[in-house]
Order: C-alpha cells, then structure tokens, then sequence
C-alpha cells in the first residue's frame, strides 16, 4: 500500500510539473499580448525600491495562475476520472477529499482570484497610490478568509487540538478559531511580502510544500500529500521561467494564495509550531517591515533598514540579487530539513 501511495505522489508531482510547462507558453503570451506588465510605485513614494528594480518595470505580472492554474486542473482531471470510471487503476490518482483537501483547495482558489484583481488594479493604476490593494486592505481579506478557514476548521472538520512539540496535544476548544485567524493571516502576510526578487518566493515555497508534504506522508495524510506534491509540481515549473532574469512575475494571485493555503496546511497537519523554523524566511521579511513601520513612528520618521522588506536592504547594501536568493533558498532547506528531523524526534517520544 504505501509503495502505491509513493507511486502515486510521484506520478501526480510529474505530471503537475509538465501541465504547468505546458501552459505557461499560452500564459505568459496572454500576459504579454494584453500588456498586464509590473507597474513599479513611483520613484518620490520608493526611491530606493525604484532604483534598485526601474529595468524591472514592464515584466509581466500574475505568473501564479500558472500554479493554482495547474493544481486546479489536476486536482479536478483525476477527479472527474474516478467519477466516471471508478473501476480504472487511473481512478487511483484522485486526491480531492473533504476531509483533507476540500478546505485548502477552496482558500487556494478564492485567494487567487482576490489577488487577480489586486494585481490587475495594480497594472491599470488602479487604488492608493495606483499601486493596486494598499497593505490594511490586504490585510483585511487575509483576516476574512482566514476566519471563513477557522469556521470550517472548528465546526466541520470538528478539529479543536493544538499539538505542542515534545509536550503533547492540547484540546483548546473555540480558541483555535483565534489561532487559525492568526497563523493563517500572518503567513499570508509574511508569504506575500517576500515576494519581490526573481525566484525568491517561488524557491522558499517549493521547500516549505515538499516539507511539509513529507509530513503529511508521516502522518498519513495521503490526500494533502498529494495535494502538496501537486504544488511542489507546478513551482518547479514555474521556477524554470522565473529564475533570473524573470519571464514573469508570481504576483499576489500567487503568493497570496499560496501564503493562505501554506498557513492552512500547517494548520491541518497541526504543525503550526514548527512553521517559524521551516518558513523562517518568511517570518523575517514579514518581522522587517513590522520593524521598519514601528521604528519610522517612533523615531521621527527614520528608518532601521535602507528598505523593507528585507531582501531590498540587503540589495541596497550591494548583495547580487542571486546570492540573496540563493542563500535564502539553501538557509530554508537546511531549516527544512532541521524541521523534518525535529518532527521525528517529536513523533518518537
């Protein structure tokens, strides 16, 4: 049996990777022949964020429908299949269950399409500034979604425990409502601010899916393994046109559905606990603009960093955009992998 389910996770990441490849040619042509290319804020709003990224302006943006695009399609192919023909070894393949990839399926989805427009209000200047949703509005839809996820975490899937590393499970009723609100907002948040160099959001998240796709392996979690996998697929893909110099950009319908759904798998396999140390990228570039802004209105408006979040500071100071990515790609497979081991650990106690 596990062996089958191994065969199966492997083939559904295979597959993913090559819908995804397959589609981005008629994407980013789509992209490029209605002009939805990056509009940068101006100069006198971020002079350092201006400089260090004005022979950026003009790349196309909302490359994440290539992800959800492809998870979508996967997911509702193979479904469809065991619908029709039940008796058929393909039939295997089907991954969607209501238990287990209903709830992140549905929040990747919605998500996604509430970054669309953020994106589209950016490329046509629509919003604050023209530069599409200003951060409380964003905030706002991460708290609405989440909460909507918490709804249906607590009284339809009845899940109320909240495990503790080393300690044990915890049974903490309509808390975990609160908790979810927060875990889930925040990794949203945090996902959606790193996602600004070629690459950088795209490599962190394949390594936090494929870690925590491991996990729902160990505990059994078949269907959101596989589930994972099928991300881990499409980023692969994705990756292959926006390494440097990107053919595209992610934009928020990918990042913003992608840090929603990353939040929400740690929550079912509940290991929100252990999601500071495999996404700790993401928790610094999220902490650094939460610094910068408290720092800027208690000290006159001046700033700790040149510019936030993080990996532009460390550009500023002269870092090659590649080796803040590849740093922050290998700092995260280490942490990944730390994770994986500690779980492990956990497990065996």
């Amino acid at each position: 049996m596990i062996n089958i389910i191994i065969l199966k996770v492997f083939i559904l990441t295979i597959f993913s990777a090559i819908i995804a490849f397959l589609i981005t040619p008629s994407v980013s042509y789509f992209l490029y022949k209605h002009k939805f290319r990056k509009q940068l804020r101006s100069e006198s709003d971020a002079p350092v964020y201006f400089q260090l990224h004005k022979s950026k302006e003009g790349t196309p943006t909302m490359g994440g429908i290539i992800i959800w695009l492809t998870v979508l399609l996967v997911i509702g192919l193979f479904y469809v299949i065991s619908v029709i023909f039940p008796d058929t070894k393909i039939s295997i393949l089907n991954f969607f269950s209501r238990s287990q990839t209903l709830l992140p399926l549905g929040a990747l989805i919605v998500s996604a399409l509430f970054g669309l427009i953020d994106d589209y209000m950016g490329v046509k200047r629509i919003g604050p500034k023209g530069g599409g949703l200003s951060v409380k509005q964003k905030i706002l839809i991460y708290f609405a979604l989440s909460l909507c996820g918490a709804l249906w975490f607590y009284f339809r899937l009845d899940w109320d425990v909240l495990h503790i590393p080393f300690i044990g499970n915890f049974n903490v009723g309509l808390w975990i409502i609160p908790i979810f609100v927060f875990v889930v907002s925040a990794t949203s948040f945090s996902v959606n601010e790193t996602d600004g160099l070629d690459g950088l959001v795209g490599g962190l998240l394949l390594v936090c899916f494929a870690a925590l796709g491991v996990i729902c392996f160990l505990q059994g979690k078949f269907d959101l393994c596989a589930f994972c996998a099928v991300i881990v697929g499409a980023l692969v893909s994705f990756l292959w046109f926006n390494i440097p110099p990107a053919r595209f950009f992610m934009g928020d319908t990918g990042s913003m559905s992608l840090g929603v759904t990353l939040g929400i798998i740690a929550m079912l396999t509940n290991t929100l606990l252990y999601l500071p140390i495999f996404a700790f990228i993401f928790l610094v570039e999220s902490l650094s603009v939460i610094i910068q802004t408290i720092y800027k209105k208690t000290h006159c408006g001046k700033k700790l960093f040149i510019s936030t979040p993080i990996h532009h500071h460390l550009e500023a100071i002269g870092w090659p955009e590649s080796k803040i990515v590849m740093r922050a790609w290998l700092l995260s497979g280490i942490l990944a992998v730390s994770t994986l081991i500690i779980y492990l650990f956990d497990k065996a106690i």
